[in-house]
């Protein structure tokens, strides 16, 4: 019996700034029965100012209840008590504060969407930092997002890369589709991953990030989410057109 579930954010519950037709009110209306988690790979933005445009948009979540990719990499920083080379936007920046080390000699790399901050300048200066032996850590490695003018955009997963073939150090990511961010999720709510449903629009690290922790995944059609990911070899437990048909599988497991 399936006793919580795990929400992706953006294309799940929203796009752009409109959340998803029907997405505030199964969350509402599921709040009576199951447990949930909301978890998200946006490094953008700071954790406080994901759960704010939440909370803008009329969803009834808690804090507590929101797991980011960027507070976990965060965190991984805090617990070695050491700095951060770090590729991320502004706001994120501000948001790592004084372990932000901006040196070649920083224990740590960190890598998140930065938008704009993706220049030469800076990626050869994380470069720099791994071949003196620094950790790369990607707070998330997705392809790509959907952004706010509907069109597909790169996400940090190419640049990562770029960064893991430059220098020969393997990143470990700390967002999904990392099988420890989804373990985490589920032991907040005291639960066994077999009692945890995972909903995303994103094939790799929503669905199969989630069965690779046993957790069974239904897939959204909004969102990032195209026809060509049904054929990479990975099969949801379900598909669904939005998270508002979420009642209807619920009831078949």
């Amino acid at each position: 019996m399936i006793k919580g579930i795990l929400f992706d954010i953006g294309g799940v519950l929203y796009v752009a700034n409109e959340p998803i037709p029907g997405a505030r009110e199964i969350i509402q209306e599921l709040r009576e029965n199951y447990q949930m988690r909301f978890l998200t790979n946006t490094t953008r933005k700071p954790p406080a100012k994901v759960y704010q445009k939440l909370k803008s948009l009329g969803f009834d979540i808690k804090e507590s209840e929101l797991f980011t990719a960027l507070g976990a990499a965060k965190k991984v920083v805090e617990k070695a008590d050491a700095k951060a080379l770090t590729i991320l936007t502004d706001e994120a920046e501000e948001f790592f504060g004084q372990l932000c080390g901006f040196d070649t000699k920083s224990k740590f790399v960190v890598v998140g969407d930065a938008g704009e901050n993706f220049n030469y300048e800076r990626l050869n200066s994380a470069f720099r930092a791994l071949i003196n032996g620094a950790t790369l850590i990607a707070a998330a490695k997705n392809r790509y997002f959907k952004d706010s003018d509907g069109e597909l955009s790169m996400d940090a997963g190419g640049f990562v890369e770029a960064l893991e073939y430059a220098s020969g150090v393997k990143a470990k990511v700390i967002g999904k589709p990392s099988k420890e961010f989804f373990e985490l999720a589920v032991e907040s709510m005291n639960l066994n991953p077999e009692e945890v449903l995972m909903v995303g629009d994103d094939i790799e690290s929503d669905i199969l990030g989630a069965q690779n922790a046993n957790i069974k995944a239904v897939l959204v059609k909004s969102g990032k989410f195209r026809e060509s990911d049904l054929k990479k070899g990975i099969k949801p437990d379900f598909v669904i057109e939005s998270v508002s048909n979420l009642k209807d599988v619920l009831e078949k497991f």
